[in-house]
């Protein structure tokens, strides 16, 4: 294959099952990230509030918790839910 032909290539059913498998992290890091831009413009209503800095760590926290859960074995994977 040529460079062109990588670039428009469909993703292949194995690495849509990874992508897949590994959403639920995806999804909470964009949670953390959409928490620290409610951060940055919380300057233009007087600083963050109390609630502002909750959202930040439960979004943390939920990274963590689907970071084991993506690293975890999939016999464990299934015990846990």
């Amino acid at each position: 294959m040529t460079d062109r032909d990588t670039a428009t290539a469909e993703p292949t059913p194995a690495e849509l099952a990874a992508i897949d498998a590994e959403w639920p992290l995806i999804a909470a890091e964009l949670d953390v990230l959409d928490a620290e831009i409610t951060l940055l413009y919380a300057d233009d209503r007087g600083g963050p509030t109390a609630l502002d800095w909750r959202r930040l760590r439960r979004a943390e926290s939920r990274v963590t918790r689907a970071a084991a859960e993506v690293s975890a074995p999939p016999v464990a994977r299934r015990a846990v839910v």
